[in-house]
């Protein structure tokens, strides 16, 4: 059939004509291009992984925030230094990005490792918290997501990557190359996939950020004493309180239970003691604990038994109408924590808080 004819059989005009086969051609070419983007940025991820050796491995629990200069609770309670390793968070749609891959058959998780592992930071783009969890499809009738293994097959898979910690919400740069990753994931082991809009994500960091400024409550319980102390006088008295000697050698740390209620502010070993200073990270302790009234309660008894006082950060004596405010200020904290869904002392919250 000759061009005429088919121009004739479609009722195209010779302006339409040319205008199809152009944006044939410009199809073709970006197909071209795409393959050769994707083709050259897999050979660079893989020499640079190469190159890094054994320095990094990848990771999809949690991650440990840099740079905070906040006292971070820790989950040991001896003086003695101990390592204590990362604990595994779990994907949480009220503070994460998900984004869901779908296969038409189960893949191995081998081969989801092997391609995740791909994922390293290797230039610092994926500072925020990341986290990949799988459907199991060896169990019948799975429906919790859980912790990727290699001799396990999925027939789903989340992704996911926090939208706000202590340094703020997550940049449009750093979610965007999660964006990226993910579809080249997808690609690759031929999925389907599910994505939030972008701008909706953005969004909703930066509401979850301002909902954290304003509950990232730090209380404070100086103990301000008649006459300075000396470091070991102050330690014996700590430690029949029940304080543990922090790993620094500075700070005293409470315990219940193996986890941290509040703790006193840096002190110097090496000189006499005017003031402690005893804090509470509010979003961080169930309030069922009662970490206030337990903080208080010590501060009182540190005083009364050492010759000391209650004052606030200005030096005047903390009086029983500054508490009661104190904790009418706490039960609201509490309760705008609760309806957002990140509880003080869980999980969330310790994520969101760090």
């Amino acid at each position: 059939m000759s061009l005429e004819q088919i121009m004739a059989s479609l009722d195209l005009s010779d302006l339409q004509l040319w205008l199809a086969v152009i944006g044939l051609l410009i199809l073709i070419a970006v197909a071209i291009l795409n393959f050769k983007f994707a083709r050259a940025r897999r050979k660079a991820r893989e020499a640079a992984i190469s190159s890094l050796g054994d320095l990094r491995e990848p990771s999809f629990g949690g991650f440990a925030d840099a740079g905070v200069e906040r006292v971070e609770p820790s989950f040991s309670g001896d003086s003695t230094s101990v390592n204590v390793p990362s604990p595994k968070h779990s994907i949480d749609p009220r503070i994460d990005c998900v984004i869901t891959l779908r296969f038409d058959e189960p893949i191995s998780g081998a081969e989801i490792l092997d391609e995740v592992s791909l994922w390293t930071d290797l230039d610092g783009q994926l500072g925020a918290r990341c986290i990949c969890e799988g459907l199991n499809a060896d169990l019948d009738d799975s429906e919790d997501w859980q912790e990727l293994h290699q001799d396990a097959s999925y027939s789903e898979l989340q992704l996911a990557i926090q939208l706000a910690s202590r340094r703020g919400p997550i940049g449009v740069l750093e979610l965007s190359d999660f964006y990226s990753r993910a579809q080249a994931l997808a690609e690759t082991l031929g999925s389907q996939i599910d994505m939030p809009s972008v701008n909706t994500m953005l969004e909703d960091a930066k509401a979850l950020d301002a909902m954290a400024a304003e509950s990232d409550i730090q209380l404070s319980i100086n103990v301000l004493f008649d006459e300075k102390i000396s470091w070991s006088t102050l330690q014996a008295i700590m430690i029949h309180r029940g304080f543990k000697l922090a790993h620094n050698g500075r700070r005293f740390d409470f315990f219940d239970n193996g986890q941290l209620l509040f703790n006193s502010a840096d002190l110097e070993p090496s000189s006499p003691v005017m003031q402690l200073t005893l804090l509470l990270e509010v979003p961080l302790v169930d309030h069922h604990q009662r970490p206030f009234e337990r903080m208080l309660n010590e501060g009182i008894e540190i005083a009364q038994s050492s010759h000391g006082r209650l004052v606030d950060d200005n030096g005047i004596n903390l009086t029983e109408a500054a508490v009661i405010s104190i904790r009418q200020h706490l039960d609201g904290l509490y309760a705008n924590l609760e309806k957002s869904g990140v509880a003080a002392g869980s999980s969330t919250a310790n994520r969101l808080f760090s």
